[in-house]
């Protein structure tokens, strides 16, 4: 039986690692999120397309791969993360489209189109940089969702803020956070590296968007808290009265040079863990 609540959101495909869905260890009472990075709004060369977006994540990642990690572990979902940092040596940024709406139809069909080529269940929003004046990424994402949660294409959205995207993100949340359903935030950006800062970092950003949609995250061989203290902050925001119902790891494309061990010890985590 699934556990309400018990979410796991796995980042895969970003990085060129030629990483497949069934290396990753998946608990069946786990709700276990694949969010296969990244679709992005450009041609190879990195040209904006003015909301037609195209799959560029690692070949391996084929429709057939998602079709059977869903069919043999029905808790799991496929989500399509938008954008990233870069495409190659491209630093992708979210521009102010000439017209919105016809941006909003552009991503709507590119994106269903995609949903039912990979059976993806939902998007995450992943924009990394913005320009001095952005006004128009609240209404265009917020309305995009919106749109694809109405017609049933999705049911499930999440957003990536980090330390320097927060105001352009909790634009968007304020607005459209009914539509949104967790706050992917990369608290691995924050710079803090023992568990008492984490919990610092996340009581900010669960002051911020809302506490109860905000996942603890982090990054494998990377930056912020490294390593078993991960699991010390977990404990720790649990004793300070934060529900721990959900993780988030970038990624599953790092994670295999040592045999997925924060995925496992996750998912134990959640398991054992007595929040709900």
């Amino acid at each position: 039986m699934l556990l309400d609540g018990k979410v796991m959101m796995e980042y895969i495909g970003a990085t060129g690692v030629p990483v497949k869905f069934d290396q990753v260890p998946i608990e069946e009472d786990i709700n276990f999120h694949f969010i296969i990075s990244f679709a992005i709004d450009a041609d190879p060369l990195g040209k904006p397309q003015n909301g037609t977006f195209s799959p560029y994540w690692v070949p391996s990642l084929t429709p057939d791969s998602v079709a059977a990690i869903k069919a043999s572990n029905p808790n799991v979902k496929a989500l399509a993360s938008l954008s990233g940092w870069s495409l190659g040596d491209k630093v992708l940024s979210w521009y102010n489209p000439v017209d919105p709406q016809l941006w909003i139809s552009n991503a709507f069909t590119s994106l269903k189109s995609l949903a039912t080529t990979y059976q993806l269940d939902g998007i995450d929003i992943d924009y990394e940089n913005f320009p001095k004046h952005n006004e128009s990424f609240a209404y265009c994402i917020g309305e995009l969702i919106t749109l694809l949660k109405n017609q049933s294409v999705i049911s499930i959205a999440t957003i990536a803020p980090f330390h320097t995207t927060t105001i352009p993100y909790l634009d968007l949340f304020n607005r459209y956070g009914g539509v949104i359903d967790y706050v992917n935030h990369q608290f691995y950006t924050d710079k803090v590296k023992t568990p008492r800062g984490y919990l610092e970092a996340f009581r900010l950003r669960a002051s911020q968007f809302d506490k109860d949609k905000v996942l603890p995250s982090y990054e494998v061989n990377g930056r912020g808290i490294q390593g078993d203290a991960f699991f010390d902050a977990l404990r720790l925001l649990e004793a300070n009265g934060f529900d721990v119902n959900g993780v988030m790891i970038f990624s599953a494309d790092a994670s295999a040079s040592n045999d997925y061990y924060y995925e496992r010890k996750s998912q134990a985590f959640l398991l054992n863990s007595t929040t709900m």
